[in-house]
């Protein structure tokens, strides 16, 4: 399991902060990532490791 505090964005300069609301959340075929949509990032990918459900 990762500690993470800070999720740095690749190809942008976004970093998303602990707790940051996820929506619009759609599976892909590897179930190690999920596409979905942030704030500031639409069109994300990341993966289930960093996710919690709430």
């Amino acid at each position: 399991m990762h500690k993470a505090k800070d999720l740095k964005v690749k190809s942008t300069s976004v970093t998303l902060k602990r707790g940051t609301v996820i929506k619009n959340i759609r599976l892909t075929d590897d179930e190690e990532q999920i596409e979905c949509n942030a704030d500031k990032v639409k069109g994300l990918v990341l993966k289930t490791c960093f996710l919690k459900k709430v």
